[in-house]
């Protein structure tokens, strides 16, 4: 009798287990998340993290080495947030993520913080632009669930 076949999981796939492992642990950790986050300079942050004092932290997500190897601009990130991670899943090759910035691995289940980040304060300015950004999206979103069938004519 042949064996079953082992579903292999897709990029995507993993992309979406790590990142939901990462949001476990930082809402574990008192934060709360908002994924796909836009930044002002045009990138966009996989989840920004918020701490009650404030506090910023992105998460940036890398599902193999193809897709780290594509995006190389992760010092940007740093401009905006207080404390950068990166979570992989548990196979990824950790020396590949550079020393200044955290280190997560983690899988659909949650994660664990490997090695934290330096610490780059951004300004008061900065952060409450930031935090009035995060708050009207996460506003948006709410309303678009509650009222998904609502046009903005404006």
């Amino acid at each position: 009798m042949e064996a079953p076949a082992v579903a292999r999981q897709t990029r995507p796939d993993i992309t979406l287990a790590v990142c939901r492992g990462a949001c476990r642990l930082m809402r574990q950790s008192g934060r709360t998340v908002l994924r796909e986050l836009p930044l002002p300079d045009g990138r966009r942050a996989d989840i920004m993290a918020i701490a009650g004092s404030g506090e910023l932290t992105i998460v940036e997500v890398k599902s193999s080495i193809e897709d780290w190897r594509v995006d190389q601009k992760w010092p940007d990130y740093l401009a905006w947030c207080d404390q950068l991670y990166f979570a992989v899943p548990v196979d990824f090759p950790q020396s590949l993520i550079p020393e200044e910035v955290g280190l997560i691995v983690a899988d659909a289940y949650g994660g664990e913080i490997l090695r934290p980040p330096a610490r780059h304060p951004v300004t008061a300015a900065r952060r409450k632009a930031l935090l009035i950004d995060c708050a009207r999206l996460a506003s948006e979103r709410l309303a678009r669930l509650e009222d998904p069938e609502f046009v903005d004519l404006a």
